[in-house]
């Protein structure tokens, strides 16, 4: 992979974790149903593959390039965790914006300030037993590391770690929590789809 993130890395990435969703959606969608309405899967795979048809025309900013992905998830992804995707990818656009070139070793920043913003728009906390929780996970595990194969495989062994630690415990926030013990025992659907992002990028 590139030695600097840009909209040609963008370009193979999200067509990976395009393919990864897609062979995923019935895990997601069978694991959404026990606390949610059990279409998770579906929802993800459409806004992944809004996003792949804009892969072609994104512009050399990688910025804008994130701000058209978040946009094009965003329009047909109607779902609660889709937006809050769609909020991460825009806080990660603003930070990147002018630049046709990032650093790896600014991922974990960007993790960091994806968590606050998907966290003041669906007023979640750390905690909740939710994709915030991941996100935290990866952008710890993610500080200091400088090439894109040890950001993944920190990342997603980070994330793994999290499933695992909040699996017991209760939902906190969004439609899970209506469920209260019932979600103890349970994944968190919007972790794991999380996990399998990144997955999709191993």
């Amino acid at each position: 992979m590139e030695t600097l993130l840009t909209t040609d890395v963008l370009r193979e990435s999200f067509s990976r974790i395009v393919a990864k969703l897609e062979a995923s959606a019935e895990e997601l969608n069978e694991l959404d149903a026990v606390l949610g309405d059990g279409d998770l899967g579906v929802t993800m795979v459409r806004g992944a593959r809004s996003v792949q048809a804009e892969l072609a025309s994104l512009p050399d900013d990688v910025g804008l390039a994130l701000l058209r992905c978040a946009q094009a998830f965003t329009k047909i992804s109607g779902s609660t965790l889709g937006t809050l995707l769609a909020t991460g990818l825009m806080s990660a656009a603003k930070a990147t914006k002018g630049r046709r070139a990032v650093p790896w070793s600014e991922i974990s920043s960007l993790l960091a300030g994806a968590t606050a913003m998907m966290s003041s728009r669906g007023q979640g906390q750390l905690g909740d037993k939710t994709i915030l929780d991941s996100l935290d996970a990866a952008r710890a595990a993610t500080e200091g590391l400088e090439t894109p194969d040890a950001l993944i495989a920190a990342a997603n062994a980070a994330v793994a770690s999290a499933i695992e630690r909040f699996r017991d415990q209760p939902s906190r926030q969004g439609r899970a929590r209506i469920f209260g013990e019932k979600s103890v025992g349970q994944d968190d659907p919007g972790m794991v789809a999380f996990k399998r992002i990144l997955e999709g990028l191993l």
